[in-house]
Order: C-alpha cells, then sequence, then structure tokens
C-alpha cells in the first residue's frame, strides 16, 4: 500500500510539475490561476487554460505562452532570486544559452546552466554598497562646501560693499585733485601771461623778450633770419638734429625774418611755453625756457604735481570700478541654490586624453591643447542646461572656435558624484561637439537612484 501512495504522490508532482506556468512575475499571477478558460491579458481572445503554455501561439499579445518560445511577441520573466528579476525575449527560452542567471529559462533543453544569482547578486550589493559609502561621504563633503560656500558669498558681498565705498571716496577725492589740478594749471596761465606782459614783478634778464630776441639776433641787425633760427633754435628732445627749413619758416610765421614786435607774439611764446623748442646751450630744463622765471618755475611745479597726484587718483578709481566690475560679474552667475558650486570659480581641472591636454575653468572656459602647443576655445561658459528635477547636473559651454565645418565648437560637461573633484573623462561623439564627465562632491544627491531595475508592467 505504501508502495502505491509513493507511486501516486511521484506522478501527481511530475503532473503539478509540467502544469507549472513558467516566465510569469508575481504581479501576473493572478491571470494565470487556473480555470477552465483562459482569458489573453489584451483580452482580445479567451482560450481553454489547457492551451497555456502547449507551446502553440493563440493570443495576438503572446499571454498564452509566457514560458515557451512559440509567440513572437512574448517575453520571459527571470525571476533570478538573489540578483536582479528582468525580461528576455521568449524566442530565447530553451535555445541552449543560459539568459537567466537562475537557469530558469533552459528547463527543457540539453543546456548545463549553473545559478549564478547568488555571485552575481553579491557583486551587486558590492557595487551598491560603495556607491552608497560614496554618495554619504560625497554628501557630507558637498555639506561642508555648502557651509564654504555661503561663507565665500557673504565674504564676497562684504568685499563689493567696500569697494563700492572705495569707490565713492576716491570719486569725492578726484573732483578735489580735479578742482586743484584746474587752480594750477590757471595760477600758472596767469603766471605766463604776465610774463609775457613784461610786468615788473616776474622779470628777469634771461627770460624778457629783447634778452631771448637778442640771443637769436646774431648779426644784431634788428632782425631774426631764417638761418639764424636754424643754427640757434633746437629741438628739446633731440639737440643735435639741426631744423629743416620747412621748420623754420613754421616757427617765423611763414616769413623769412621778424623783428622784435612780431617775435615777441609769436616764437618768443612758442620757446617760453616750451612747445617742444628751445635756444641751443641755454642753461635751462627740458621743456623750455619758461622754467628760468622762479615765479613760473613754482608754479609749473605745482601744476605738475597736481597733474601726477590727479593721475594716481584716476587709476585707483579705475582699478576699483574695474575689480567691483568684475566681482558683480561673478556674483551674478548661478552657484546652485545654496551657492555650493562657488568653490568652482577661479579653478581650472585637466585631463590628458591621447595627444591632447583638455582643460576645464568652471563658469569661465574650456579649451583643447595639442602636444605641438595649439590652443583651441571649445567654449564659454554658457548657462545650466540639466532637467527640471536637477538642474545643476549639466553645464554648457558655447561659442568656441569656429569648426571646420560650419558652426562653432562647444561642450556638455556633466556633474557626477564623487568624493573628490576631479575632470574624470573627455569624448567627441560628433564633430566639434564635446562631452565631459566632471566629477565633484556637491552633484551628490540624497536619493541614490537605483540601478538595472526593469519595470513589469
Amino acid at each position: 500500500m505504501r508502495f502505491h501512495i509513493i507511486i501516486a504522490a511521484f506522478l501527481w508532482a511530475a503532473f503539478v510539475e509540467s502544469r507549472k506556468i513558467r516566465g510569469i512575475s508575481s504581479s501576473y499571477k493572478r491571470f494565470y490561476r487556473e480555470r477552465k478558460s483562459f482569458l489573453c491579458i489584451d483580452g482580445s481572445k479567451m482560450i481553454p487554460f489547457e492551451q497555456v503554455n502547449d507551446d502553440y501561439c493563440d493570443c495576438a499579445d503572446g499571454s498564452d505562452e509566457p514560458g515557451t518560445s512559440a509567440c513572437p511577441r512574448g517575453r520571459f520573466y527571470c525571476t533570478n532570486l538573489g540578483f536582479r528579476p528582468h525580461y528576455i525575449p521568449s524566442s530565447r527560452v530553451n535555445d541552449g544559452i543560459c539568459d537567466c542567471c537562475d537557469a530558469s529559462d533552459e528547463y527543457n533543453s540539453h543546456a548545463r546552466c549553473q545559478n549564478t544569482c547568488w555571485n552575481l547578486g553579491q557583486k551587486e550589493r558590492a557595487y551598491v554598497e560603495g556607491q552608497m559609502k560614496t554618495l554619504d561621504e560625497g554628501l557630507r563633503l558637498k555639506q561642508q562646501l555648502i557651509e564654504e560656500g555661503v561663507l565665500l558669498w557673504r565674504e564676497k558681498q562684504a568685499q563689493l560693499r567696500e569697494l563700492q565705498r572705495a569707490a565713492e571716496d576716491l570719486q569725492i577725492k578726484l573732483e578735489e585733485h580735479r578742482k586743484r589740478k584746474h587752480e594750477a594749471d590757471r595760477l600758472k596761465e596767469q603766471t605766463l601771461k604776465a610774463l609775457k606782459a613784461g610786468d615788473k614783478g616776474f622779470r628777469h634778464q634771461n627770460s624778457t623778450v629783447s634778452h631771448l630776441f637778442q640771443l637769436l639776433d646774431s648779426n644784431k641787425d634788428g632782425s631774426i633770419s631764417l638761418d639764424e633760427v636754424k643754427a640757434k633754435v633746437v629741438l628739446v628732445h633731440d639737440e643735435t638734429r639741426v631744423l629743416s627749413k620747412d621748420e623754420a619758416l613754421t616757427l617765423l610765421g611763414g616769413g623769412h625774418q621778424m623783428d622784435l614786435s612780431k617775435f615777441q607774439n609769436t616764437l618768443w611764446d612758442v620757446l617760453i611755453r616750451g612747445d617742444g623748442y628751445k635756444i641751443k646751450d641755454a642753461h635751462s630744463a627740458p621743456g623750455g625756457l619758461m622754467s628760468e622765471d622762479p615765479h613760473l618755475k613754482a608754479a609749473d611745479r605745482a601744476a605738475e604735481w597736481e597733474a601726477t597726484n590727479l593721475k594716481k587718483v584716476e587709476e585707483a578709481y579705475e582699478t576699483v570700478n574695474m575689480e567691483i566690475s568684475d566681482l558683480q560679474k561673478k556674483l551674478e552667475i548661478d552657484y546652485g541654490t545654496d551657492w555650493e558650486y562657488l568653490f568652482l570659480n577661479g579653478q581650472c581641472y585637466k585631463l590628458k586624453v591621447y595627444e591632447y591636454m583638455y582643460t576645464l575653468c568652471p563658469f569661465n572656459m574650456v579649451s583643447q591643447k595639442s602636444t605641438a602647443g595649439t590652443e583651441v576655445s571649445l567654449g564659454l561658459w554658457g548657462m545650466w542646461a540639466g532637467p527640471a528635477k536637477n538642474h545643476y547636473s549639466q553645464m554648457v559651454y558655447e561659442n568656441g572656435e569656429p569648426c571646420w565645418q560650419g558652426g562653432s565648437r562647444t561642450t556638455s560637461v556633466t556633474m557626477t558624484c564623487g568624493t573628490e573633484t576631479a575632470l574624470r573623462s573627455v569624448k567627441e561623439p560628433s564633430k566639434c561637439q564635446y562631452i565631459m564627465d566632471f566629477e565633484t562632491p556637491v552633484a551628490c544627491q540624497p536619493v541614490l537612484k537605483q540601478r538595472g531595475v526593469h519595470s513589469e508592467l
């Protein structure tokens, strides 16, 4: 009796195994509860339940043959316990090649498949664990960089306010120095006029009209000739060069000679102002004979002093305004919701790929340099171009150097999570279009996206 019971149990188990619905996920088992008939999942047809997995395709959607290769549109579900479940095309079922790591796709073939799901799962879990550790460390570093970014932002704002105050102070000083220079120039002009008019208070034997006229009038005939001008008048900065005839005629007012009256209104004024000319071998400072009069000399020193001071203040004012402009441009850039990317400004990162050295300067430019030393711009900072849910995941650099096919070079930089900040890879998938992978802790997101999990629906 016991023998008959054992035989019956064996036959029943074989029957149950033969009727087992293979290739379905747990979420689809409700469609395959054994009953008299089976409704194709797309609702197109009703068939007897015996025709399920009978190696003949009855349903257009292939739902009646999840465990065989009968239906061209069918798919087989690999449970892969211990690893990641996934679907394969039903054409791969019992084809002699192990596609499921649990070997469930080769249940009726000559293939000798081993269950490798546990080993694959271990590797997957180790990888995910490593990713999670990287993520945790990246998030920790990111928080530090956020705190540093906030402090750096505040420092730059304070620096901007300081520069703006300095600019205001310099503007006030600038107006003061302009007034003082104007007053010094006015005093110098008054001194010149007084000297020219022969005022007794400014008279000096080496700067009077008659004295200078006598110096030039070599033959003492009461007039200055073309030859006398060429012989006595020289350039302030080149005493060795003899004046040309045209230059001498110009100094004489177009004529070939001049008397004392005409000299006073023309050539004397040129010499006294120091407009590039002076009397040869006259012991006076460069700039003409005007420096020999003590009053005029003092006025000239005062005007020169004020001009020097004004120039210094103008240069300081211009420098401060340039610094303000540069700082404002930097502060206008979007550095992330918490200024976490601010630390990248002013930094550059390099990576050598074959014969090229690539340089990424965030928020500035991207370049490529060959071993021959030729450098090419691959784009200037443009904008953030990530999707709405992760806007700061991609940078775009535009308007690089023109490409030989037309258009300009552009570079897209993908920001990836990591514990270091470095340029990891550079590719050129299409001509003059570059893709870079840039790793940094500030790209880490709190939730790690699951890898390799396929939808069952």
